[in-house]
């Protein structure tokens, strides 16, 4: 088996890396903020992109706590 390695993977593994590490240096978990965004993004008005960011992202359990407040 022949793997061949490209620019283009390269530029997705950083884009990835870049990802994860933003998340972890604002606390977050990066899988669950990942899985989290992946699972609203298509849904979410244009205008409220910026809640889905590392450092507004709020946890789903707790935004299911502070919307039954």
């Amino acid at each position: 088996m022949v793997v061949r390695r490209s620019d283009r993977g390269a530029e997705r593994a950083a884009v990835m890396a870049t990802l994860i590490m933003t998340a972890r240096l604002n606390d977050v978990d990066p899988k669950a903020w990942l899985a989290d965004v992946f699972a609203r993004i298509a849904d979410m008005p244009q205008n409220r992109l910026h809640e889905l960011l590392p450092w507004n992202w709020t946890p789903p359990a707790s935004r299911s706590s502070t919307q039954a407040a």
